[in-house]
């Protein structure tokens, strides 16, 4: 295994990549003077020095929900909210009417048409906000190849001195980043040794321009397959929550006693699932907020079918 001594006196050893080969740019760990072996940064831990010898990944706290991603709470959210709510604002409203054939007709309907209408919804968002993030690399890049060192540095500042980095820190950031984008050894080297090093740069995820689209424009890409499961996932979402308030129509032949145990079942349903989300999105802080999760879904619900009721009544009337 290869060896080599820099002026302060530091040895790097050379450590065999993973098909046990010495690459021409191989990871080191220094040694010191005395011999012993400094372990990277990502493979350091105080547990030796600690008394209970716990390494701080193991320590819990006292929170320990594990979340949900936001992006498919957010998706399900949507979904199971319109769903819960519009077709049984919907049923309410048709209620008045009288049949729950009538009901029944009209909300499988809604319920087909509006799955569909939001899972294209989703789709389109979500299209629209991946076109949007390409756009605003392309121009971010090209943005980054024009601008000197000096512009590149102010706009790092920008992000990291407001949480606490100084300038000098700032300045090495940046030359590290635009070194990493603008590294000529990638594109003129095509040996195996590099291949991952590539696969980064294929992949858009080093250097400047995706460090100040995520972090100074709060971006991140969207991929393909989240597109379609947003869209999958809204309109199952709205399929699923609009079925419940139909359930007690296909049962009781008149739709105001049906209208009834409907409501009964959708509010319960409502409770259920505002407590739920203010769970898996990390709302709710103890029963507190719980409680106000389940019952501001409730609200939402009950006011668009009273609303919804009351239009169709008030117009049947007249």
């Amino acid at each position: 295994m290869a060896s080599e001594s820099d002026s302060n006196g530091t040895v790097t050893v050379s450590l065999p990549n993973r098909e046990g080969n010495m690459s021409s740019k191989p990871p080191v760990w220094p040694l010191d003077g005395s011999g012993a072996l400094t372990p990277p940064l990502l493979t350091r831990c105080d547990r030796d020095g600690r008394q209970d010898g716990v390494c701080c990944k193991d320590l819990k706290d006292p929170d320990s929900r594990t979340l949900i991603d936001p992006d498919i709470v957010r998706d399900v959210v949507i979904g199971l909210s319109d769903g819960l709510t519009v077709p049984f604002a919907l049923a309410a409203g048709l209620s008045s009417l009288g049949a729950s054939k009538l009901v029944v007709a009209g909300g499988i309907a809604e319920l087909i048409a509006g799955a569909i209408s939001m899972g294209i919804g989703g789709f389109l968002a979500s299209s629209a906000e991946r076109d949007h993030y390409h756009f605003m690399r392309r121009h971010t890049s090209a943005r980054v190849q024009r601008s000197c060192i000096g512009e590149m540095e102010r706009e790092v500042c920008a992000v990291l001195v407001p949480v606490g980095v100084d300038e000098k820190t700032c300045q090495a950031v940046t030359k590290c980043l635009r070194d990493v984008e603008f590294d000529p050894e990638v594109d003129a080297h095509g040996s195996s040794s590099d291949q991952e090093a590539q696969l980064l740069r294929w992949k858009d995820q080093v250097g400047l321009t995706p460090f100040l689209l995520k972090f100074g424009e709060g971006m991140e890409e969207i991929s393909k397959r989240r597109v379609y499961m947003s869209a999958l996932t809204i309109g199952l979402g709205y399929l699923v929550g609009g079925i419940i308030p139909l359930i007690p129509y296909f049962f009781v032949p008149e739709a105001h006693e049906a209208l009834v145990y409907s409501s009964i079942v959708t509010g319960i349903v409502l409770l259920i699932f505002g407590a739920v989300k203010a769970r898996v999105t990390g709302a709710g802080q103890g029963a507190g907020g719980y409680i106000w999760g389940a019952v501001s879904t409730l609200l939402v619900g009950g006011t668009a079918a009273a609303a919804a009721y009351a239009l169709v009544a008030w117009l049947e009337d007249s």
